[in-house]
């Protein structure tokens, strides 16, 4: 039987129409699906950037509670060590030096000798001066024995004139004769005591000569040598030296530093402190206010501060610089801190310290009372509690009631 092809064909395509239509109604709307779907998206987009409320992304931090009590820093300051014993040792008396016992950092004595001047002309002053006190005491000795004859002669007299075998005469002569030999002694004796004072004198002018430490401490600084003149004022122009050696009291060492006056009230005599040297800034020092010196520097408006160092160590040394963190606790007078903040929450303006507080995703500008920065963090005097969430390095712009999202978050 022969197929009609022509038959087959018609037959084919009859059967594909139903498809074809089928497949043209589905993409049609495929597509009208996806225009109102880009629609919806510009929409979307649009009432985002103008109509909308986008989130900024910002750093965040929480308050934090104070570390421990009384060991928040209050207020931060910079000084210098200082010795309370200090001198200058010079003589008493204008001389040539001919011995220097001692070099820098050599540890002294109280009363220890330090220099020797030179003593020729006072050593022979004061050999004069032992000459004359002999010469003295044996011209009492002469006098004591003459007036010890001239009482016995008297003595004689009297009785021999009760018996009428002398005259009158020659008792009043030996009365008087007694009576000066009586005066020449005391003379003497005045003489003898100013012979002894001389001596005194000239062995101090001796004594003089010795140049001695004032107090036990350590040389820092020697001033000269053998060979120079030194004087206890400035004299002979620049060739004549006023100081031999300058001696410190290394038990006496203290730090002194200037508190600006508006913060003076945050410390008080007493107030733990921590003084860290420039020289070892890891090294921390546990010292206590000794006094507020009660009156203040006009020029600086600041009010010095006296510490104490709990514990001397032979690498604090005077003049080193040194920072003093002063901690709260009770019986300081300022305020304690009721929390901790990090620095870079803190905005400093015209109407002071604020911190941009955090509330359900909205930020709210807060004023704060801090106190001095201290290892990145501030103590929180009021304004903020443990807890709170505040932005960190806050963005110029930023106002109250924005959105703000922890940056890399959601």
């Amino acid at each position: 039987m022969t197929l009609d092809k022509e038959a087959l064909a018609t037959l084919s395509k009859d059967a594909e129409a139903p498809v074809a239509r089928y497949r043209t109604r589905a993409t049609a709307k495929h597509r009208r699906w996806l225009m109102v779907g880009a629609v919806v998206v510009l929409l979307a987009t649009g009432w985002f950037f103008l109509g909308g409320s986008r989130p900024l992304e910002v750093s965040l931090a929480t308050v934090q509670p104070p570390a421990e009590p009384g060991a928040t820093a209050v207020l931060n300051a910079s000084g210098y060590v200082v010795a309370r014993r200090l001198a200058t040792v010079s003589s008493k008396v204008t001389g040539r030096i001919v011995d220097v016992a001692f070099e820098e950092g050599s540890r002294v004595e109280d009363g220890q000798v330090l220099a020797r001047l030179d003593d020729a002309t006072a050593r022979a002053a004061h050999e004069v001066a032992l000459r004359q006190r002999d010469a003295a005491r044996t011209g009492l000795k002469e006098v004591e024995v003459r007036l010890a004859e001239a009482v016995r002669e008297r003595d004689r007299l009297r009785s021999l004139r009760d018996s009428n075998l002398v005259s009158a005469s020659a008792l009043d002569a030996a009365e008087a004769e007694a009576s000066a030999l009586a005066a020449r002694l005391a003379s003497a004796r005045a003489e003898v005591a100013v012979a002894d004072s001389t001596v005194r004198v000239r062995a101090q002018e001796l004594d003089d000569l010795v140049v001695r430490a004032p107090f036990a401490g350590v040389i820092i600084s020697k001033d000269a040598q053998p060979g120079e003149m030194v004087s206890p004022i400035s004299a002979g122009g620049g060739f004549t030296r006023t100081g031999i050696a300058t001696v410190v009291d290394m038990a006496s060492r203290e730090i002194e530093v200037d508190v600006n006056e508006a913060y003076i009230n945050r410390v008080g005599e007493g107030q733990r402190a921590e003084a860290i040297l420039d020289a070892y800034p890891d090294w921390r020092i546990p010292s206590r206010v000794i006094a507020i010196v009660p009156t203040a520097d006009r020029q600086k408006a600041t009010v010095r501060v006296r510490i104490a160092i709990d514990e001397l160590d032979p690498r604090i040394l005077p003049d080193m610089g040194v920072k003093v963190r002063f901690f709260d606790e009770p019986g300081a007078e300022g305020a304690p801190a009721i929390a901790r903040v990090p620095s870079g929450a803190v905005v400093e303006g015209e109407g002071g310290a604020a911190v941009w507080r955090v509330d359900d995703g909205r930020v709210k500008r807060v004023a704060v009372s801090v106190a001095e920065e201290a290892e990145g963090a501030r103590g929180v005097l009021d304004g903020l509690a443990p807890g709170d969430v505040v932005v960190l390095e806050p963005p110029a712009g930023l106002a109250d009631g924005d959105r703000v999202v922890a940056r890399g978050g959601t």
